[in-house]
């Protein structure tokens, strides 16, 4: 069981940038948007919803931005050149991942699908945990005991506010890594909450009367893809 789950985690750590797009996508297209029980309660919720989306990635912005590390792996495969423990990192084991949570729980309340919950919920937990997993197998095997007193030290999942505000001082924060290390990941949940409120709107009114707001949709939608082509191309010519 234990080499089992570390094989899953490795393969989800290679393909999760495509992966775990492609399972949200299915969901969305499996189940419907339930409507609340009145407009009221829905305009509140897909705010909540976007305010959780807002936080998870506003965690990932200060994680990658105050410390760097190889999110990405080395060929698509676990690998760390050093054992990061600064930054957010000092508090918590993985806040990348935390804010994956964080994001792709914002995306389901503003969908909003019992069934949604529990496959995509179980689904994203259990592989997050396999890919955690696999990471921290390499991670003990690469630094044994240092890696050892860090686990005993910071959580898991959950965030260690000791010291947090001396941390966020001592460190200078880069806006142009956060922007190129994760400007997918941002267009990645934009654009899906843009396309679950145009699929809401059209589900609860109608084709017809979301003419309008598909029109106002696709305008942003354009917009957003526009400026994260922008970030690319700044990126490709190695600018800033």
């Amino acid at each position: 069981m234990h080499s089992l789950l570390i094989r899953y985690g490795n393969f989800l750590f290679k393909y999760r940038n495509t992966l775990f797009p492609v399972v949200l996508l299915i969901l969305f297209v499996l189940f419907r948007p339930v409507p609340y029980p009145d407009a009221a309660t829905d305009w509140r919720m897909d705010l909540a919803g976007i305010l959780i989306t807002l936080a998870g990635q506003g965690l990932r912005a200060a994680v990658i931005g105050l410390a760097y590390i190889k999110r990405g792996g080395v060929n698509k495969k676990i690998h760390a050149d050093s054992l990061v423990t600064t930054g957010l990192f000092a508090h918590c084991r993985n806040p990348l991942y935390t804010g994956n949570f964080l994001i792709l729980t914002g995306l389901l309340i503003i969908f909003n699908n019992p069934w949604a919950y529990l496959a995509g919920g179980g689904f994203f937990i259990f592989s997050y945990a396999a890919i955690v997993h696999a990471e921290e197998t390499f991670l003990l095997q690469k630094f044994g005991q240092e890696y050892e007193r860090y686990c005993r030290d910071v959580n898991r999942w959950t965030f260690t506010t000791r010291g947090l505000n001396e941390t966020l001082k001592s460190m200078e924060f880069n806006w142009v890594r956060v922007l190129y290390k994760d400007y997918t990941t941002m267009l990645t949940w934009i654009v899906t909450v843009i396309l679950s409120l145009n699929l809401e709107h059209v589900y609860f009114y109608g084709l017809q009367q979301s003419y309008r707001y598909s029109l106002h949709s696709v305008a942003v939608l354009a917009g957003v893809i526009l400026l994260a082509g922008v970030v690319r191309g700044l990126k490709k010519a190695r600018a800033w």
